[in-house]
């Protein structure tokens, strides 16, 4: 049976890892370190880690890839195949050429389209109607490998992020464990990426889940989606921050209301705002130190009226 390294971190690479477990032997896992997560800050072990040791597999959490204790383990592994999958850092090339088959890697996006650490994210906020999984052969680069296979899915026009990455973990999941089998049949192709035809996925910046209304509606809703379920799209109302995290596009009522963000309407359906081209209608949002809810259920304990604006610390009042 082949003996696969599996190097992964967050909850999309589990999938995984209990798919390789089941058709081949798992000798040790690598994962990153513990970190303070969430509110309270408090150290947890990552996704992978509490799946593996579930499991029963070996846990290794390296603050280098370069030690020599590292290197000792991956070495005495013997690996047929190093798998990794969303493990958080670049791979060198010493790592890379311990398995005697194959490096790969599951990668959330129909490369060369989306390289880097955010191709979810960047394939919802774009607007994009496919996606992907793409398994690859590793190499130095940012996944610049050869492709070994690949397989598309479409994102819908109310898709968000959280939808496609977990429709996208279960798809890496079985495309990885077929890919191996065919690189141990010596049956799987290896395909040059075009790379000019590559885009990049570089992880989100601060701020940029801020709503900018003066944008079309299309493409405030390709953020709020896009920012599902994180880091969430947020505006500033009354000067408090304000997540977004439903809605969508709506037709015009027919007038120009004010500038860009001034509140159309509100009501059962939702808050109609208007945006640079078109109206927006917020169905499901959050206020500071509360729970997300609709914005019906907002509007019962909160009056918003027609005029006032939103985006911007000091946006109030009638426009």
């Amino acid at each position: 049976m082949a003996r696969v390294v599996f190097m992964g971190t967050p909850e999309f690479a589990v999938p995984a890892l209990k798919a390789i477990n089941a058709r081949f032997r798992i000798v040790l896992v690598v994962t990153q370190p513990d970190r303070p997560r969430g509110r309270g800050q408090k150290t947890a072990p990552t996704a992978v880690k509490e799946a593996a040791l579930a499991m029963g597999l070996p846990v290794l959490q390296p603050k280098s890839l370069r030690g020599e204790e590292f290197m000792d383990k991956l070495i005495s592994s013997r690996p047929d195949f190093l798998v990794a999958a969303a493990f958080g850092r670049i791979l060198p090339g010493h790592v890379l050429r311990v398995p005697t088959v194959a490096a790969v890697n599951i990668h959330a996006s129909l490369l060369p389209r989306y390289r880097g650490a955010a191709p979810i994210h960047r394939a919802v906020l774009n607007g994009d109607k496919e996606t992907g999984i793409t398994i690859m052969h590793m190499d130095e680069g940012m996944d610049t490998g050869d492709i070994i296979c690949r397989q598309s899915i479409p994102i819908g026009p109310d898709d968000t992020t959280g939808k496609i990455h977990d429709v996208l973990k279960e798809l890496g999941a079985g495309l990885v464990v077929a890919a191996l089998q065919a690189l141990l049949e010596g049956s799987a192709p290896r395909i040059k990426q075009d790379h000019n035809l590559a885009t990049p996925a570089p992880p989100l910046a601060a701020g940029e889940e801020e709503i900018d209304w003066a944008a079309p509606a299309d493409a405030v809703h390709n953020l709020v989606r896009g920012m599902n379920p994180w880091p969430g799209a947020y505006t500033y109302f009354r000067g408090n921050r304000l997540k977004i995290w439903l809605g969508r596009p709506a037709d015009t009522l027919g007038y120009q209301p004010g500038p860009a963000g001034t509140v159309i309407a509100a009501g059962a359906d939702g808050i109609r705002v208007a945006t640079g081209r078109g109206d927006y209608l917020i169905t499901e949002l959050q206020p500071p130190g509360r729970r997300a809810m609709t914005a019906a259920e907002y509007l019962c304990g909160n009056t918003v009226v027609p005029g006032e604006v939103l985006g911007g610390r000091c946006a109030h009042g009638s426009a």
